[in-house]
């Protein structure tokens, strides 16, 4: 190591901006941002003694930077690299390793184990990183700004870049110019987080406003994990808004890709759904009375298809109502057909009931005359059957009175013969009286 570096560095660095050092700060900002100095010594061989007395590390290192006396050119290039650890590095710390082994042995040095190598050595090495391990400080830049080894690899590079093209780098700007840099990374993976998550989780359309919503401030709450993981000094949050801003920005863009997959979703499902009922419509089967209820029917019948059918998204009832919009004048031409036919075969119906009922009306007349005729010819049969009663009643009346006139003149008859006979009778007896009484007398005969 050329210590002659060291007393570069004033002229190298600047710890903060200020024109009116043109350049050039107090030894003081130094102290506060240099670290602590580890001096370790490899293949020692010296005797740690001083004076006839043992020394340790640290007294061999305060030792090695001693300024010698005198003042001639040589001493003074001799003393100032060590003039100025002195002053930069309040806090040193010194170790010193001996041979790691025989000297035979240094060509397989790598391929040793422990075992193999000088106790000593080992022993050294572990109180070398013991130390580190426990007295190693967090590494800072200036008004204590923690860094890690990411952040620290790049200032060194852009403080050896600098150096390296004649620029005199400032320390503070660099630390500004490091916080751009990292916060500009923390948000790109912030960004970048977000976008893989909502990649992972979203698919679009969501059924409602607040699942995709959900999913976004989940996301959002993982962006800002990673960004203040990841940020750098980001002091007046204008990196943190800036993440804000953007994710608002995604926020609305997938809003805004939600309502078009929605719709792209919605309109591909009404038109597979409705396109058997359109087609119909073009057929002309509902171009008929009651045609229009019919229609009616089978739409509310594909509404409740695509009411059942999934992840429609947010725009699921707008496309609805907005497809069925379209379709008004379809349905009011279906409706005004259904009043023009179903009028027409009223008034057809309304012939037709009136040609039946006319019909009726002179089979019904046609049948009251009939039996009107029937009537007659049964009332002239009925007369006729009564005449030939009467006639017949008539000729058996006289019949009666015939027999019975002859049964009276028979009876007259048998009675004047019977009176007759009695009167013969009579006369007989008489005759006979009277001709007993002429032979008696035989004074008179009669005959």
């Amino acid at each position: 190591m050329h210590l002659s570096y060291v007393t570069e560095l004033s002229n190298l660095l600047r710890t903060v901006t200020s024109p009116d050092l043109d350049g050039v700060d107090n030894a003081a900002d130094f102290v506060s941002v240099c670290p602590d100095l580890v001096w370790t010594v490899r293949d020692f061989y010296l005797d740690l003694e001083a004076n006839g007395r043992l020394i340790t590390a640290d007294e061999y290192l305060e030792n090695s930077l001693r300024p010698k006396q005198g003042t001639d050119q040589h001493l003074q290039n001799f003393n100032l690299p060590r003039l100025c650890i002195q002053k930069f590095f309040p806090i040193k710390e010194c170790f010193i390793f001996d041979l790691p082994t025989h000297r035979k042995k240094l060509a397989q040095l790598e391929t040793l184990h422990n075992d193999d190598l000088d106790p000593e050595f080992v022993q050294q090495v572990a109180d070398f990183c013991s130390y580190i391990f426990s007295h190693s400080k967090t590494k800072t830049v200036s008004g204590g700004i923690k860094v890690n080894g990411s952040h620290l690899e790049s200032l060194v590079l852009t403080y050896v870049n600098a150096i390296n093209s004649g620029d005199l780098p400032c320390m503070e700007n660099e630390v500004l110019a490091l916080a751009q840099i990292k916060n500009l990374a923390a948000l790109q993976k912030a960004i970048a987080h977000y976008d893989q998550q909502m990649g992972q989780k979203v698919q679009l359309p969501t059924e409602t406003l607040q699942e995709l919503l959900d999913l976004h401030r989940a996301s959002e709450k993982g962006a800002m994990e990673v960004f203040m993981k990841n940020s750098f000094e980001d002091i007046d949050q204008g990196f943190q808004e800036k993440l804000e801003t953007l994710l608002e920005t995604k926020q609305n863009d997938f809003c805004k890709r939600n309502l078009e997959a929605s719709l792209n979703r919605c309109s591909a499902l009404l038109q597979d759904i409705f396109c058997p009922l359109e087609e119909d419509v073009k057929q002309g089967i509902y171009s008929k009375p009651g045609g229009h209820r019919l229609f009616l029917q089978k739409r509310e019948e594909l509404k409740a298809k695509y009411y059942q059918e999934p992840r429609k998204g947010i725009q699921a009832e707008e496309a609805l109502q907005n497809y069925l919009q379209s379709k008004e004048f379809e349905c009011v031409t279906i409706w005004q057909t259904d009043l023009i036919l179903t009028a027409r075969e009223e008034e057809m119906e309304e012939a037709r009931a009136k040609a039946e009922f006319m019909k009726a009306e002179i089979q019904r007349l046609g049948a009251i005359l009939m039996q009107h005729q029937q009537m007659m010819e049964q009332r002239e049969r009925l007369h006729r059957e009564q005449v030939r009663q009467m006639e017949i009643n008539r000729v058996y009346q006289q019949a009666l009175q015939q027999r019975a006139q002859e049964r009276r003149l028979k009876e007259e008859a048998e009675k004047l013969k019977e009176r007759f006979q009695a009167e013969s009778r009579k006369l007989q007896d008489e005759i006979q009286h009277l001709q007993r009484n002429d032979s008696a007398d035989d004074t008179c005969i009669l005959l």
